[in-house]
């Protein structure tokens, strides 16, 4: 029965472990995340990695209200910028029209 088991857990093993420090630390990360999903979904996982995930959840969730109240305020920023440019393409418009009649009434 043992080897049978061991031969099955080899064969699961799909990649050898890289040579590079970076990679390797990847890999290992990816099996650790790997397994945390196993104990989540099947009710094993320690306090410890159900409190990492529910913070991670919570400070996404923070940083998703700040980016939304963000691109608010850009919006209104974008609205009042357009305001203003109008208002002063009115106020030329006015300025021009003005000295269009001044010039007319002083001949």
């Amino acid at each position: 029965g043992n080897t049978m088991v061991k031969a099955t857990k080899t064969s699961e093993v799909k990649a050898p472990p890289a040579l590079d420090p970076k990679e390797r630390e990847n890999q290992l990360i990816n099996l650790a995340v790997n397994l945390a999903e196993k104990q989540l979904a099947d009710g094993t996982a320690p306090p410890s990695i159900v409190a990492h995930y529910l913070r991670l959840a919570s400070d996404r969730e923070r940083l998703e209200r700040e980016i939304l109240s963000k691109q608010a305020e850009l919006i209104s920023s974008k609205a009042e910028a357009i305001q203003l440019q109008k208002d002063s393409v009115e106020t030329a418009q006015a300025a021009i029209e003005a000295m269009k009649s001044y010039g007319s009434s002083s001949k």
